[in-house]
């Protein structure tokens, strides 16, 4: 993950409070608010390689599908939740929405952009987009609910989920002013803070 993410997400993370990763990766976030924030984190994760990376972080991980259902952390009662370029990768991405919120008292979600000029070029040529935050080809991705920034901010509104705060990336993995004047169309990846309405 990108260090300018990193910062963004670890900002709005309380310290001494309880984090968990949906989709944690090889757990480098978790250990970084482990470490900067003191925080008791737990990760899940359904690919076996990064569960052995987690694991020899020292990153508290369980092999769990997300689309399966989170049934198993509802009495948890969580300060943080977090999907971090994952939520494009599920069947529902609006029920894990809502059952994060249900589970944490505010979550961060990352995602990537595909309203991007480049995306657009590629969509406009006939091809779907190649871009480092969508690396695979159509064929090889996890990617089954693309979406633009207005789309994602649409979906909240729907579900009645309240925006406290966003973040919008550009093709470096900036923030820059002109990209926050028109992020639908120059930002690569928009970055989430939310909570239940």
């Amino acid at each position: 993950m990108a260090k300018k993410l990193t910062k963004i997400i670890t900002a709005w993370v309380p310290k001494d409070s309880k984090v968990i990763d949906f989709g944690c990766g090889d757990g480098s976030l978790l250990k970084e608010l482990m470490k900067t924030k003191e925080i008791l984190g737990y990760g899940v994760e359904i690919n076996n390689k990064k569960i052995e990376e987690c694991i020899a972080k020292g990153v508290p991980v369980i092999k769990q599908d997300i689309d399966k259902g989170l049934h198993e952390f509802e009495s948890s009662n969580f300060d943080v939740s977090i999907m971090a370029r994952s939520i494009q990768c599920l069947k529902d991405p609006s029920l894990a929405l809502n059952r994060m919120l249900k589970l944490s008292k505010r979550c961060v979600v990352t995602l990537p952009n595909l309203g991007y000029w480049k995306c657009r070029i590629n969509l406009a040529s006939g091809k779907m987009p190649v871009t480092p935050e969508l690396p695979s080809s159509w064929y090889e991705t996890e990617n089954i609910h693309l979406c633009t920034i207005e789309d994602f901010e649409s979906l909240c509104k729907k579900e009645r989920i309240k925006i406290k705060d966003k973040v919008f990336l550009n093709s470096r993995g900036k923030q820059s002013t002109l990209v926050s004047m028109s992020p639908n169309l120059l930002a690569t990846e928009g970055v989430y803070l939310l909570e239940k309405e």
